[in-house]
This record gives structure tokens, C-alpha cells and sequence, in this order.
């Protein structure tokens, strides 16, 4: 192939550009003004979604632990076979509005505390079962409450009361105002499972979404055919079926999509992605995002509950070789704050400089200059966690920084290392909107606080912000907030990325991909196709 048709058709490949732009680049290239509009209409052709197929992906973030109980979830693969053999209220829409899921609309009160969802009318579980209110206030209930183990309990602990109006009607009461009330509804753990002898049955395998789950190895794989009597059949849920395959290895991810053992995969190697990109029968599929790259610090302990300790740390992370050498630009620096540029309220001018003199300044200043610690991480934490370590690691002791870094075992690393070890790396997928991420991580006591960050400025912020109406107050809300994290806490937030994945060209994908969460919302399975 040419090196003219190759780059012609990465201009193509590119969902960005537009018409007039690929027209401009492909006639410079050498192109009739004819055969780029037959390539581009072909490109629209394509981009129609098609019936029918088997799509297998290699999916990194799966452990042997998983489990169907939806307040578990905290990785992709359960988020994605939560997404496609279940559904929520409300959903993420491709456009990332609030878009209707089984709840067809919604209407708040005057002062954003009560909020009424109608119920759709004729849903089915897969086993036949009517969609009930019922069903709908058990599942709200597993994430509610003192007993509740829910990773998502800090985000519904402003509902009061949900109770049930009629026979389709859903009323929730707020122990305050929030106008992003129903963009919480599309929180991963919060899909609808079907109510047995009076509870949720949180580990059910029945659903109403777009597929039925045949087969489930939890760590291993998950087989889901299509549920022919979805609701959103006619719009979504093109293949027959699809199969989720676990490889938490990043190079033996992108060799299974290479060799066609696979295709889609989410995270290909960014540190080979140039490589892959030049790959005939692949596309590159990424999309701006709310990514966070953070390495938390336990902040009840020494040496992590010095103020000093954690600024020495925070100024010896040099962020823009994260971004160049991690991320490989598929990214922007981070400012040891959760709030990334997609978010409304981001401050652009927030910075934390890397300053190694500083650092050991403050290293000094702490009395921690000859306190040894670790500094645990695994590739299942996120692509390119082993280099960014040895990044680290080369900065931190320039500062005089007394560390050894732990390579763990990939599988268990979200239930043996994250929010119980002291110091390690993670990441946190996008969440729509601010409320979401701080409630869960950054409010004191919050059960995902894997800081154990406990600030009540933070705390009185985000709970004035999420009941405030006005947007301009409430992002100077979010701003204080975004400020007091970054310098008080105890996570370092080195980049905001991309959500990148990859897939072979004969799978389609659509113009706009949703977000909330990498893999198109997790909606992959059911929004995309095989071409």
C-alpha cells in the first residue's frame, strides 16, 4: 500500500474530521475531487449500523472476585456486562446529556428536591417478568443506608425517600436540591435487577437490556446473546452476540486484535499505539475524557499524614514526562485534583509545578527524610503503570524521597492493593459530573475514599454545590474544592487522559461515542457493531 493511500485513509479513519477537511487533504494528496466524495460517502456508508454478527473483545480490568452484585463493581468488564444485560433510569447519551434508560422522562420540583421518573410501559426482564416500581426501589435501595456496602452508597446519600405514585411513577425526595439528579442515576452500580421474595436480587443474571448472559467465569470470560425482546432492540443491540475475553497483559491485548483472536480492545499499549495505528485492518478509537491517572496516599498514617511528606512527593512527580512518556499525548498534565478538563467547573490555572528543590525542601521540613516507603502499582492499574513507576521512582529520589516500588500480581490489585495498601496507583473513570466523583472518593468516610482525605471545608463545598442552582455560584464552588484537594490531599494526579481502545475495521462504531465511563460509556457491546 502507498504511503498516500495509507495516510488517505488514517484522514478517513479519523472521526474528527470533517468532510471539508478530508476533501482539502485528500485531493492534496492526489485524489479526484470524485473519488473523495465517493470515499467519504462510503465512509458514511459504513458508519450506518448493521444486524447481526459474533464481536469478541480482550478486555484488560477483570478479576477472578467479580461478581453479578452491581454494588461491587469498580472495573470494566461488570461495568460493560452490567451495560448490556441491564439498564439504568437514565443513561449517558451519546451527545453526554442525560438521556432516558427505563425511566421514558422525568420532572423535578421547583427547588431540585423532589424528583418524579415515569416508568416505560410494556419492559420485560429476560425471563418474561414485568418491570415494576418495585423493582426499581430495591435496586435504588442495595446503594442506600447504613448497612449498604454499595461503592456508590456516597453518591445516593442525599436521597431521603424513594417511594412509588401508581403503577409507573418513581418519586424520589432529596435532602436537598440537585439539579444533576438524574445524571446520578447513570452511575454504573445503579442498573435495575429484578425483585425476588421482596428483595433485589443483586446477583441475578436476569435483565432487560439489549443481551442475556449465557455464560459467566468471572476473571476469565463472559458469553451474552441478544435478548430478543429488549426495549431498545430496534435502536441498539446490532451483533447476535459477543464474548468477553479477560487479558490483563497489554501486549498479548493488541496481539490478539493483530492476529484476529479478538476485535475490539480497550487500552491497546499507547507506547506501541503508532505502531498499531500503521497496522492494516485496525482503527484507533479515542475520545476526550475525564480519565484520571491518581496514586493515592493513606492519609491516617505516617509518614502520608504529613502536609509536607505528601507536598515533597506531589513536586518531585514531573507530569509532563507522565504525558509524554506514559501517555504518549493522549493527555493533559493533572493537578493532584479529580475534576478533568471535561468538567464544567476544571480550573485551567490550577498547576503543581515539578520542582525538585522544593520538593526537598519540604522533605526536610516533614522530619520523614530517611522514612522508607513503598510504592505498589500493576498494569491492571492503568497502561504503562511499570514505566511510570520507574518515572517515579528516578524523580522521587532525586528529591531524597527514601522509596522502593512493589511490582503486584495484576489479578486481585483492585481487592489487595487499592484503598487498603498505603501508597499505590489506580485510576478513576469518567464520571458526568462532578458530584459523582467527589461523593464517592473525596468526602470524608466515603467507603471508595482511598486517601481517606477528610477535609470539612471539602466536605461542606461539595454538599452546598450539589444542592446550588446557580451555575456560576457553583462553580466557584467546585473551584475551592478543586484548590483544597490539590493542596491538602493525599493524591497525586500526575494527567487527565484519553479514553483510547482499538478494534478491527470490520467493526463499526458510531459518529459520537458517550461517556461516564471508557468503551463508549461501557455501552460497547450494544451501541456498536460488526461492519
Amino acid at each position: 500500500m502507498s504511503d498516500e493511500k495509507q495516510l488517505i485513509e488514517r484522514i478517513l479513519a479519523d472521526k474528527s474530521t470533517s468532510r471539508r477537511d478530508f476533501m482539502v487533504g485528500a485531493t492534496a494528496l492526489g485524489l479526484t475531487a470524485t473519488s473523495a466524495s465517493a470515499l467519504w460517502t462510503n465512509r458514511a456508508h459504513a458508519a450506518t449500523p448493521k444486524k447481526g454478527g459474533h464481536m469478541i473483545a480482550g478486555l484488560n480490568d477483570s478479576n477472578t472476585i467479580d461478581s453479578l452484585d452491581p454494588t461491587t463493581w469498580n472495573a470494566t468488564t461488570m461495568i460493560v456486562i452490567g451495560r448490556s444485560v441491564r439498564d439504568s433510569l437514565v443513561e449517558v447519551g451519546q451527545d453526554d446529556s442525560a438521556a432516558p434508560g427505563l425511566a421514558e422522562s422525568w420532572e423535578a420540583s421547583a427547588d431540585a428536591k423532589e424528583w418524579r421518573f415515569k416508568l416505560r410501559s410494556g419492559v420485560e426482564f429476560s425471563n418474561g417478568k414485568s418491570l415494576t416500581t418495585e423493582d426499581v426501589i430495591n435496586s435504588v435501595n442495595l446503594h442506600r443506608g447504613e448497612d449498604s456496602k454499595s461503592g456508590a452508597k456516597g453518591v445516593f446519600e442525599g436521597i431521603e425517600d424513594v417511594s412509588a405514585d401508581g403503577k409507573d411513577t418513581v418519586v424520589f425526595k432529596l435532602s436537598s436540591g440537585n439539579a444533576a439528579f438524574p445524571f446520578l442515576l447513570t452511575d454504573y452500580h445503579m442498573n435495575i435487577v429484578p425483585t425476588v421474595d421482596g428483595k433485589a436480587d443483586a446477583t441475578s443474571p436476569i435483565g432487560t437490556g439489549c443481551y442475556i448472559l449465557e455464560e459467566f467465569e468471572p476473571g476469565i470470560r463472559a458469553v451474552m446473546k441478544k435478548n430478543p425482546n429488549a426495549w431498545q432492540g430496534d435502536d441498539f443491540g446490532h451483533v447476535d452476540s459477543c464474548e468477553l475475553v479477560t487479558i490483563l497483559d497489554d501486549t498479548a491485548r493488541v496481539n490478539a486484535l493483530v492476529t484476529g483472536e479478538v476485535h475490539v480492545i480497550n487500552r491497546p499499549d499507547l507506547k506501541t499505539i503508532n505502531r498499531l495505528k500503521r497496522k492494516a485492518g485496525t482503527q484507533i478509537i479515542d475520545t476526550e475524557s475525564n480519565l484520571a491517572f491518581t496514586h493515592p496516599m493513606r492519609m491516617e498514617g505516617a509518614p502520608y499524614d504529613n502536609y509536607d511528606f505528601r507536598m515533597a512527593l506531589k513536586l518531585s512527580t514531573n507530569r509532563e514526562a507522565f504525558v509524554d512518556k506514559v501517555l504518549y499525548g493522549y493527555g493533559v498534565p493533572g493537578n493532584d485534583q479529580p475534576l478533568g478538563p471535561k468538567f464544567a467547573s476544571y480550573d485551567p490555572d490550577l498547576k503543581v509545578d515539578f520542582d525538585l528543590d522544593r520538593a526537598r525542601d519540604h522533605l526536610k521540613k516533614s522530619g520523614h527524610a530517611d522514612t522508607p516507603i513503598k510504592y505498589r502499582f500493576a498494569d491492571t492499574a492503568y497502561g504503562g503503570a511499570g514505566d511510570a513507576a520507574q518515572i517515579f521512582l528516578e524523580d522521587w529520589k532525586k528529591a531524597g524521597i527514601n522509596v522502593e516500588l512493589v511490582r503486584e500480581p495484576k489479578d486481585g490489585y483492585w481487592s489487595n492493593v487499592w484503598n487498603v495498601k498505603p501508597f499505590c496507583a489506580c485510576y478513576w473513570g469518567p464520571r458526568p459530573v462532578e458530584d459523582m466523583i467527589l461523593s464517592i472518593a473525596y468526602i470524608s468516610g466515603a467507603p471508595w475514599n482511598d486517601s481517606n482525605i477528610a477535609n470539612e471545608r471539602v466536605d461542606e463545598l461539595v454538599t452546598m454545590a450539589r444542592a446550588e442552582l446557580d451555575a456560576a455560584k457553583q462553580k466557584e464552588m467546585y473551584t475551592e474544592v478543586q484548590a483544597l484537594i490539590s493542596d491538602q490531599g493525599g493524591t497525586i494526579v500526575p494527567a487527565f487522559g484519553k479514553d483510547v481502545a482499538a478494534a478491527s475495521d470490520k467493526i463499526g462504531v458510531p459518529e459520537k461515542l458517550g461517556g461516564g465511563w471508557e468503551m463508549d460509556g461501557g455501552h460497547f457491546v450494544k451501541r456498536w457493531w460488526v461492519a
